[in-house]
């Protein structure tokens, strides 16, 4: 049985087809917090606590992207949403792609964000179990540190800073934990992209330095109907750093979306 995640279920549930919004590690729903303040006025929004994340239960061990993917499932069923949007920015992009390998039926748009598609390499499953050790032993606060000005620009604002960071230090560990032993095991979704037969929209920052414009640039030549778009001055959070640049991308996005109903 799935955990029961906690969730922001916004806007009305009207004509144009719901925005569904999966959060990033180590991070939570807040994330989207501009996105659902922008979307929620025109259309049914809805945004998730992962598993191990925010207000969600805490699974430790090994949390797959199959697992993620099934929560959101189990949640968008006892919503009664049958199709909708599907975004993910960086480990919820990867989560999204599992999500259209297990139920594409149910997607009618697909926004990657600051993701990429490929396997996780020999050493850099080594790096991601050595990380999710070193947080069960001393917690988020030290990681949080190190990693907050790539997760955003170092010239992103205050603001923007210190509202990542208080998500990082909030994670539980073992959430944290969890998700980076299941994305050290996570498949290859390269081939998955090329048969996706929906609308996609691949966005990323500039100055990303986990996901690079090139990792992006990969997805958009592989997904048979996507748009690239790249997000001047930001780096892996541009929904964060860059709000109405994305949004604005967003709205294009969903415009065409609608318009295929």
């Amino acid at each position: 049985m799935a955990p029961f995640l906690a969730y922001e279920d916004k806007g009305a549930d009207s004509s144009p087809v719901p925005l569904v919004l999966v959060h990033g590690h180590p991070f939570d729903r807040t994330m989207w917090a501009p996105q659902i303040e922008a979307f929620s006025a025109s259309r049914r929004v809805i945004a998730p606590d992962l598993r191990g994340y925010g207000a969600s239960p805490v699974v430790p061990g090994l949390t797959a992207l199959s697992d993620f993917a099934r929560d959101i499932e189990a949640l968008l069923d006892e919503l009664k949403v049958r199709e909708f949007v599907l975004a993910g920015l960086s480990m919820g992009g990867q989560i999204a792609m599992e999500c259209y390998r297990l139920f594409p039926e149910r997607i009618r748009g697909l926004v990657l964000a600051d993701t990429f598609p490929t396997a996780e390499t020999a050493g850099g499953k080594v790096i991601r179990n050595e990380t999710a050790d070193r947080l069960l032993a001393e917690g988020m606060d030290g990681y949080a540190d190190e990693v907050l000005e790539k997760m955003v620009a170092p010239y992103a604002s205050p603001e923007v800073k210190a509202h990542v960071h208080r998500m990082m230090t909030a994670t539980p560990p073992e959430g944290a934990a969890a998700a980076l032993r299941g994305r050290a095991e996570r498949p290859d979704y390269r081939t998955l992209l090329t048969r996706v037969t929906v609308p996609a929209l691949v966005v990323v920052g500039a100055d990303d330095e986990y996901t690079p414009v090139a990792d992006a640039e990969e997805m958009h030549a592989a997904l048979p109907d996507s748009t690239l778009r790249v997000v001047e001055g930001a780096a892996h959070m541009p929904n964060l750093e860059r709000p109405a640049e994305f949004d604005e991308l967003l709205r294009e996005f969903l415009v065409r979306v609608d318009g295929a109903s």
